[in-house]
């Protein structure tokens, strides 16, 4: 077993196509951060007009909306819609918890169900039905109280360096249980789950297929045949795998999504037939992210609209090139290179969010034990 940092090595720009959208993440945050002091500025305008209430819009790091979609909502509801990244998920969840009853914002979005009962027991939330969950699948409805709203979902899943297994003539592992078989030795890199939301679904992904103490064997044998672990996504995808474009790694397995396929083909500089990833799919475990407004909030009735507006047809349709990810909406259109090259899983692994929330620690904790000591 192998450890390494999360500062990866720096592949060249033709490796790395995903990048597009971290430059993209950074030119709107700027913007809304532009957005943010013109709203300091005060409550009324030069000619003593009252102006729009300011929406916060609490969320992580990776969010990421179009521009005019987000001025579509303001100038149809008369708001300003301030958007405050303040960390990852676990860091957002943290903050929020901090601060219940008296929130940074009105409305948080990026929580998922990793964390959801545990942020559901802070009380964090006031309660909320919106009429669009009449058109959500009742699979991601995870909060029948309704104090948080699913938005979207997408699977952690082991992918695979297609071109790496076809020159060597070796098949790609077909789940989980392979990944300890001497010939997969030193083939796979993962995230550290105390530092990863990925490396934490890949976790919770081994506890769901083989169940208590089974995962602790499993991690054991993953450690003896060389599996190489990261601190976050970016050092394990760019840095560790071999593919990610032409990535300089060495590892053709690596913890990532069941879309990372479709985002490197959108983001390819030349034009890809196929994917050069593929997804172990008996692997995937799912993940879904949901929104809330923040109990305390003094822009409840707007929040409500916000809430709406995340599931209306306009955002979801808008998020899977943004942030590929999936829409909870059974109206909302997938885009073409979804339709073309993403894959669709119909057996994700599943804990239940009260379970996830009562043995995380414990297992984080457990894992770190045996993994990196």
């Amino acid at each position: 077993m192998s450890v390494r940092g999360g500062a990866a090595r720096s592949p060249a720009p033709s490796s790395r196509p995903l990048r597009s959208r971290l430059v993209r993440l950074a030119a709107f945050t700027t913007a809304a951060a532009l957005l943010m002091a013109a709203c300091d500025r005060g409550t009324t305008g030069p000619d003593g007009e009252a102006e729009p209430v300011t929406l916060t819009l609490l969320t992580h790091d990776s969010f990421d909306v179009s521009r005019q979609v987000v001025e579509a909502f303001e100038q149809e509801q008369g708001v300003e819609l301030r958007i405050l990244p303040v960390g990852d998920a676990g860091q957002l969840v943290n903050r929020a918890i901090l601060s219940a009853g008296n929130p940074e914002g009105d409305v948080l979005f990026g929580l998922d169900n990793n964390l959801l009962a545990t942020t559901l027991d802070a009380g964090v939330f006031t309660p909320y039905n919106s009429p669009r969950l009449d058109v959500v699948d009742d699979t991601v409805e995870l909060d029948p109280e309704h104090h948080v709203t699913p938005i979207d979902h997408g699977e952690v899943c082991l992918n695979v360096d297609r071109a790496w297994f076809v020159e060597r003539g070796i098949a790609p592992p077909e789940g989980l249980e392979q990944l300890v078989d001497p010939s997969y030795r030193d083939l796979t890199v993962v995230q550290n789950p105390a530092t990863s939301t990925p490396g934490l679904a890949f976790l919770l992904a081994t506890i769901a297929a083989f169940g208590e103490p089974g995962w602790e064997r499993y991690w054991t044998q993953l450690r003896g045949n060389g599996v190489l672990v990261t601190d976050g996504w970016e050092g394990a995808y760019y840095g560790e795998f071999s593919g990610a474009g032409g990535g300089e790694g060495t590892r053709p397995i690596v913890v990532s999504y069941a879309t990372s396929p479709v985002a490197e083909v959108v983001f390819a500089e030349q034009p890809l037939e196929e994917p050069p990833t593929g997804v172990v799919e008996a692997s995937c475990f799912r993940q879904i992210e949901f929104a809330g407004i923040l109990a305390g909030s003094p822009h409840e009735a707007q929040a409500r609209v916000l809430i709406d507006f995340l599931l209306s047809r306009t955002f979801q349709e808008d998020i899977p090139l943004r942030m590929f990810v999936y829409p909870v909406v059974d109206d909302a259109e997938l885009p073409e290179a979804f339709d073309e090259h993403a894959v669709v899983i119909e057996e994700p692994l599943e804990l239940p969010a009260e379970q996830i929330a009562a043995g995380r620690e414990g297992w984080v904790e457990r894992w770190t034990e045996l993994v990196l000591r």
